[in-house]
């Protein structure tokens, strides 16, 4: 990046700034009391994200059968959206109240209801909750995961799993009939799972789908969620798409998915960025990064056995310690990927859409100076996207999917433009903002003839330039393992230095 001019950064922008946004994170877990949310709030509302995930923690909320004690519900909510945040609620999990099975389990973590006595506390409960929060929370998922054994404890069930989701958007339509009811949850991509939860007219009774992913290879994802949303869009083509949970550790010491991977807080930030990205190549309509902060994992805890749920997980993009109850604790500090996020969350605010650009990773692939005369990758190799603003702005993403676990990888590409509007680069991990020099972009090229002698000649490109066109070659320019932004006009907005 040293060839280009640094001109800003990216403007960074609070939740409270932000109308608009397709940028969400996870603030779950609170229905088991694992961490001290009035140290998260303001730092999660300056990254900009939107969309907060969070637990309606049923066993924390009804200790007493009949009887609702929301005031822990209450602070979270109205907390974030007094900072201008969109709280979303995945109504989960059992009650030992009502089921002796669940009093096994810390928090009652993927013990649904069976009995018919369960089930009509958990409508009762459902109903209760939507009623309360009506006009701060509009949309309501069902359940978390209930296609892994650890949050379907009885057995993976597609088709047990959609009668659920039928009773529970009932409850919720009739509490508030405005209310939007999400169901999937889904944690693993199967069409068989999915195929029998639909089987059962779920669909009918729904408005989003939400899945999640934890792969640390983004390019095989977009194949994934094209053949879901098919399936589901066979059932009902009204349906919208979110993806619900992704993330990844930002260390290899402790618990969660991927947690044994060579995981570093820098692979973290571009786990974040590469899965971002890839998330708007699938045109989900908002996607969410687990998680606000580092926590305990917490589900498959034993009720009584402490050791059982101090499963530490180091996917937050805000460190913490934890104490001899397995409470995060100390002051949250901020990671490499926190200030990804916001970086993310600013440059992708308000209306943006995916676009095909007359942009191309070049085929000519040429000699680089920066590599020493090797020749440029293929651009097969490269992951890319375009994207439009509805003021005429521009942007083409792109980058190599590497193994994150095993190399840091970087080289050069050629890339070819006829985008209108001032170029310049934005690195996405980090908000920087960069100018070309003109040695770096080929505005004409010499063209070829032959001469009566049959001798090829080259007219000289000043002489065949064009001032009209909006061609641009852009010569040997930085390639990542991370996504870079080449816009035009006034895509980001930035901060000059």
């Amino acid at each position: 990046m040293e060839r280009l001019k640094k001109i800003g950064k990216v403007k960074t922008f609070s939740s409270s700034e932000i109308k608009f946004s397709r940028m969400g994170i996870g603030f779950e877990k609170l229905d088991r009391n694992v961490f001290d949310p009035e140290k998260a709030y303001d730092k999660v509302a300056a990254t900009g994200a939107k969309f907060v995930r969070i637990q309606s923690g049923w066993e924390r909320t009804e200790k007493e059968k009949g009887v609702y004690d929301f005031a822990w519900l209450d602070s979270i909510v109205d907390n974030l959206v007094r900072r201008g945040m969109v709280p979303w609620m995945c109504l989960c999990y059992g009650n030992g109240i009502y089921d002796e099975y669940a009093k096994g389990f810390f928090g009652a973590v993927g013990c649904e209801p069976r009995t018919e006595e369960a089930k009509d506390a958990w409508v009762k409960y459902v109903k209760a909750t939507v009623a309360r929060y009506k006009g701060k929370v509009a949309s309501y998922e069902v359940w978390n995961e209930p296609d892994g054994v650890w949050c379907w404890k009885h057995g993976v069930n597609g088709r047990q799993y959609g009668e659920f989701v039928i009773l529970t958007a009932k409850a919720v339509k009739e509490a508030d009939k405005d209310a939007k009811v999400i169901f999937g949850s889904q944690c693993m991509f199967s069409l068989e799972w999915l195929d029998d939860v639909l089987t059962t007219g779920a669909a009918d009774y729904c408005d989003a789908y939400t899945y999640h992913n934890y792969v640390a290879d983004e390019s095989k994802l977009p194949p994934s969620v094209q053949a879901t949303k098919a399936l589901i869009h066979d059932y009902n083509p009204n349906i919208k798409i979110i993806q619900g949970e992704t993330g990844c550790p930002s260390r290899s010491d402790g618990a969660g998915a991927m947690h044994s991977g060579a995981w570093t807080e820098l692979r973290q930030a571009k786990f974040m960025a590469r899965h971002t990205v890839t998330d708007f190549i699938s045109d989900v309509e908002f996607c969410s990064y687990f998680s606000c902060m580092d926590m305990v994992e917490a589900l498959n805890g034993r009720t009584g056995d402490l050791a059982s749920y101090k499963d530490f997980g180091y996917f937050g993009i805000l460190s913490a310690s934890f104490d001899e109850n397995g409470m995060a604790t100390g002051v949250y500090t901020p990671k490499p990927s926190y200030y990804t996020f916001r970086t993310l969350a600013s440059v992708f605010r308000e209306e943006f859409s995916l676009a095909e650009l007359p942009v191309m990773i070049s085929t000519f692939t040429r000699p680089s100076p920066r590599l020493l005369g090797i020749r440029e990758m293929e651009p097969g190799k490269f992951m890319r996207a375009g994207f439009k603003r509805p003021n005429g702005a521009k942007a083409f993403a792109y980058w190599h999917p590497a193994d994150l676990l095993t190399t840091a990888w970087e080289s050069t590409i050629t890339i070819e433009s006829a985008v209108k509007g001032t170029p310049r680069l934005v690195d996405l991990l980090d908000g920087s903002i960069y100018e070309f020099p003109e040695n770096m972009m080929e505005r004409s090229t010499p063209a070829k003839y032959v001469d009566a002698d049959g001798k090829l000649g080259f007219i000289p490109a000043e002489e065949t330039y064009n001032e009209k066109s909006s061609f641009i070659r852009f010569l040997n320019i930085p390639a990542k393992d991370y996504p870079l932004l080449l816009t035009f006009g006034d895509f980001v907005e930035m901060e000059e230095i």
